[in-house]
């Protein structure tokens, strides 16, 4: 094995991937299992789950565990944590990387209940999991905390506020329990850009292309296997000095 393989080696590593069963998770689990990591993946719909799960077992052949989990909702995240613990023994790396960003056209139109909805998918329940995940890191005496941030979070636009917010609140979140975790554990913030994921297909793509084109260095919209880089050095032993960090992968957008 090279010097760079090993620096970057996720083998027998348990990875946490919360939203991984479509766009950029699905892309995320399946980099960590080419790296040699076993993956759990969960999401509010099961059956993707079981179908990304399987995939991935049959062309890496790393463990996988598939798990039916609505992160914005407490009383699921307890008994996910557990089942997680009970089937491997430990975990390495949590990516809170599920989420949600309603469209609407008017400010005045969002209700209370979509916005708790945003709040509790985006901040509120992966607070709750990186509690209860990151302490038992914290007990086996290292770990690694991914928080999925947007580039929404620092460059809002008048149409994402309440998804803004939530991962600005994430973005919060990661200096914090930075400081409540280590030294043992790292946390960071994995900050995307606009990508092309499955999501993409409700967008006006010609126009977010015109517009992704005068505010970003590399003039283009991303792709979502470019942000698996980023994510394996965070999750990996090449990160072993950084935490409390952003690391921004959104083509360079100001």
């Amino acid at each position: 094995m090279s010097y760079l393989d090993t620096l970057y080696d996720l083998t027998d590593k348990v990875v946490v991937i919360t939203g991984g069963s479509r766009g950029l998770g699905r892309e995320m689990a399946y980099g960590c299992a080419q790296a040699g990591a076993h993956v759990v993946i969960a999401s509010r719909k099961l059956d993707n789950c079981v179908a990304v799960a399987d995939d991935i077992a049959a062309t890496t052949g790393r463990q996988t565990m598939a798990y039916g989990l609505h992160v914005g909702r407490w009383d699921e995240i307890e008994p996910f944590v557990d089942a997680v613990y009970h089937r491997f023994g430990k975990v390495d790396v949590l990516v809170n990387n599920a989420g949600m960003s309603p469209i609407y056209d008017r400010n005045s139109e969002v209700s209370e209940a979509l916005f708790d909805s945003v709040m509790n998918l985006n901040f509120k329940g992966p607070y709750r999991l990186t509690a209860l995940m990151g302490e038992r890191m914290y007990e086996a005496g290292s770990g690694s905390i991914i928080n999925v941030s947007s580039s929404g979070s620092i460059r809002p636009s008048a149409t994402i506020i309440p998804y803004a917010g939530a991962k600005a609140a994430l973005n919060t979140m990661t200096e914090g329990f930075a400081k409540a975790f280590g030294p043992r554990v790292r946390v960071n913030t994995l900050m995307s850009g606009t990508m092309m994921s499955d999501i993409s297909k409700a967008w006006d793509v010609p126009s977010m292309t015109a517009g992704m084109q005068s505010t970003t260095s590399l003039k283009r919209i991303g792709d979502p296997p470019e942000i698996v880089g980023a994510l394996i050095y965070l999750a990996s032993d090449a990160s072993s000095y950084t935490s409390c960090a952003t690391i921004r992968v959104d083509g360079g957008m100001y």
